[in-house]
This record gives structure tokens, C-alpha cells and sequence, in this order.
């Protein structure tokens, strides 16, 4: 059974950072390429951030340069880096494992003007 369990979310000032995470657990961590989602209130779910299992990272637009997703194999652990955070980052942010239909069940993260 596949688990994705993410953490870190809360309500920060404009400015702020924070860091969440994602434990995984049921399947072969290191080799699936894991990514981060978000949904803001009434739009659809974004791709924000990819990491592959060589490392190899990729990121939307709106947050280069902000954030990093990184990874710790040794702990089936994904963690997503937020820097400078923006009212526009709010939403939902959901682990996700790449090519395959497993997700978390969301952190929500809401950025203050």
C-alpha cells in the first residue's frame, strides 16, 4: 500500500519560508521521479516543481529561483524549499509519485499580504 504523507504547511507573511515534506513509504523510492502540485482556490492543480531519480530538478516559471525540491532516498523523503513566498503561492500543495496515480493527501499553505 502506497503512502504519501506530506508536512510543513502553514500560514506565513509575504516574504517568509517554508518547508514541506513528503514521506513515502510502499514503494521503491529511489528510482520513481517524485513531483510537487499545487491548487489554488478555484483553479485547477499545477505542476510545480520534478525531481528525478538522478537528481535532475525542473521548475514552473513562477517559482525558479525561489524554491528547490530536493530529495533524501535514505528517508523515502521529497522536500520542497519555499523562499520568498508570495500571496499568489497559496493553495494546496500535494506530493505526487511521477507517471504514477499516487498522491498525498495535501498541506495547505497560505501566504498573508
Amino acid at each position: 500500500q502506497v503512502q504519501l504523507v506530506e508536512s510543513g504547511g502553514g500560514l506565513v507573511q509575504a516574504g517568509g519560508s517554508l518547508r514541506l515534506s513528503c514521506a513515502a513509504s510502499g514503494i521503491i523510492f529511489s528510482i520513481n521521479s517524485m513531483t510537487w502540485y499545487r491548487q489554488a482556490p478555484g483553479k485547477q492543480r499545477e505542476l510545480v516543481a520534478i525531481i528525478n531519480s538522478n537528481g535532475d530538478t525542473n521548475y514552473v516559471d513562477s517559482v525558479k529561483g525561489r524554491f528547490t525540491i530536493s530529495r533524501d532516498n535514505a528517508k523515502n523523503t521529497v522536500y520542497l524549499q519555499m523562499n520568498s513566498l508570495k500571496p499568489e503561492d497559496t493553495g494546496v500543495y500535494y506530493c505526487h509519485v511521477r507517471f504514477r496515480n499516487y498522491w498525498g493527501q495535501g498541506t495547505q499553505v497560505t501566504v498573508s499580504s
